[in-house]
């Protein structure tokens, strides 16, 4: 149960990479998890489960601007992310990478970037 109710709890996240700044224009998602279970049934009843090894991931879009190269992103290796949440939670990326590659939507001049790492590679700081 939270111990505080009302104010700010979402729609804003600030974002840097390696220390520079990125305007963030929406879908902010993160999962700090780093296995995947699943139900393992049989004929007869619910035999157990199984676990795998799931990469934890920060993705959001990004918006294109002149000075941008959409290409560079691409190339994010070992790189580190911080995003700060309205709820005032701090959501770090440790050690991460691009995967899929970047398309940008020249409508909206955005696109998509998910960063993904090994265990215990994304990590929450709580507000205080």
């Amino acid at each position: 149960m939270p111990s505080q109710t009302g104010g700010l709890l979402a729609g804003t996240a600030d974002l840097s990479v390696d220390g520079t700044t990125y305007m963030v224009t929406g879908d902010f998602k993160y999962k700090p998890g780093n296995k995947k279970r699943e139900t393992l049934g049989g004929m007869d009843r619910i035999h157990g489960f199984k676990e795998t090894p799931s990469a934890p991931y920060i993705a959001f879009n990004l918006r294109d601007w002149g000075g941008l190269t959409v290409a560079d992103i691409n190339n994010w290796t070992d790189v580190t992310c911080v995003a700060k949440l309205a709820n005032g939670k701090t959501v770090i990326g440790s050690a991460m990478w691009t995967v899929e590659e970047q398309e940008v939507d020249s409508t909206e001049a955005k696109f998509d970037v998910r960063l993904e790492g090994t265990d215990n590679s994304v990590t929450e700081v709580p507000t205080s």
